[in-house]
């Protein structure tokens, strides 16, 4: 007579993926990992030979994982928000929603700027913000109700260097600029020319300061640097 097998019941205790895996339940131990490679079927019959074949597979070696940084976004350089204008000061002046007042504008000798409508702006002393209230007053009174004005720099007045350089003369500032930076934009220092100090002089609305100093320090828009001639 045919021989029937027991039936084989399937127990899923608290929805253990193991007991579904390897046939065994959520409490019983967990049975060898490596099944011996003398038994590639042992009595967890198909599972096992997985194992064996898993066990008997050499292992692979895995490099870590490689992660490019990311390039830094340069940042371009802003003017100092506390910079005072003055004559040679190009600006970029733009009234929103006004195509004929937005416009660039050159500081003048007196020191101010000429707009249509409110004519001359005072500019000497005033900060590029300062500058945007006083051109949104004269606006407001009696040509646009709420007038938007922002004031940016287009371009530094010069900076002078004298004496004994290469090419004395009128150059274009640029920000962060130090004494060093301007005596090679002049082309560098003559044969004659004095190089661990010049004399710097600053003009603002205080007044001109004339010093002597190292070739590492900062010169401003408008500053003159004057190399001077050494005796050996």
């Amino acid at each position: 007579c045919m021989r029937r097998s027991a039936p084989v019941a399937v127990v899923q205790a608290r929805g253990d993926l193991d007991s579904l895996a390897y046939g065994r339940t959520h409490n019983s131990p967990p049975r060898s990992l490596y099944a011996s490679s003398t038994n590639l079927a042992p009595s967890g019959g198909a599972i096992g030979a997985l194992r064996a074949g898993f066990a008997a597979a050499p292992r692979r070696a895995y490099a870590p994982a490689v992660y490019a940084a990311p390039m830094p976004v340069p940042i371009p350089v802003a003017y100092d928000a506390a910079y005072r204008l003055d004559a040679g000061d190009r600006l970029r002046i733009m009234v929103y929603g006004q195509e004929g007042l937005t416009n660039t504008y050159a500081i003048d000798a007196g020191g101010s700027i000429t707009m249509p409508l409110i004519g001359a702006v005072r500019a000497r002393g005033l900060t590029p913000a300062g500058l945007a209230a006083e051109i949104s007053g004269k606006l407001r009174n009696g040509y646009i109700r709420e007038p938007s004005v922002a004031v940016e720099i287009e371009a530094y007045r010069p900076f002078f260097i004298l004496g004994e350089v290469a090419a004395p003369g009128q150059y274009p500032y640029v920000p962060n600029m130090s004494v060093e930076s301007a005596v090679a934009i002049a082309g560098g220092f003559s044969p004659r020319a004095k190089r661990d100090r010049v004399t710097l002089t600053h003009t603002d609305a205080g007044g001109s300061i004339r010093t002597v100093v190292p070739l590492g320090t900062p010169i401003s828009p408008g500053d003159t640097v004057l190399v001077g001639e050494r005796w050996f």
